[in-house]
């Protein structure tokens, strides 16, 4: 919201709120980042590993506090999805996502995630 003289102070404290947690997050906290070429643009879905050669793996073994995960067009990353890592695995029990086979040789367990449908069900209002 504009104040009077144009500045948009009234929102600039609630912003440098979200400012800090983002340099605490970089500063304080464990993240994992994982990129997703091209297919999510096409399926809808983002594949998450859970296990690899029958060893659990990747979400069910992360340390991190926080997941990135990239959507990239070639080499050109266009978003970024973070989400805390205990809110992802709590989403993916909840809704238990299909499974397929993927990564190297197709050796790794992946659970689907449609995008907007993560979305709704996290922050349904």
């Amino acid at each position: 919201m504009l104040n009077k003289d144009k500045r948009f102070d009234i929102d600039l404290a609630y912003g440098n709120i979200f400012e800090q947690k983002l340099l605490d997050m970089f500063k304080h906290s464990k993240v994992e980042v994982k990129t997703e070429r091209d297919f999510w643009a096409k399926s809808g879905n983002i594949a998450i590993e859970h296990s690899s050669r029958n060893k659990p793996s990747g979400i069910m073994t992360t340390e991190a506090d926080y997941w990135f995960h990239n959507l990239a067009r070639g080499d050109e990353l266009l978003a970024t999805i973070v989400l805390p890592t205990d809110t992802l695995r709590t989403y993916i029990g909840k809704t238990q996502p299909r499974t397929v086979s993927g990564g190297d040789n197709g050796t790794s367990s992946l659970y689907l995630i449609n995008i907007e449908r993560l979305f709704k069900e996290l922050y349904a209002v």
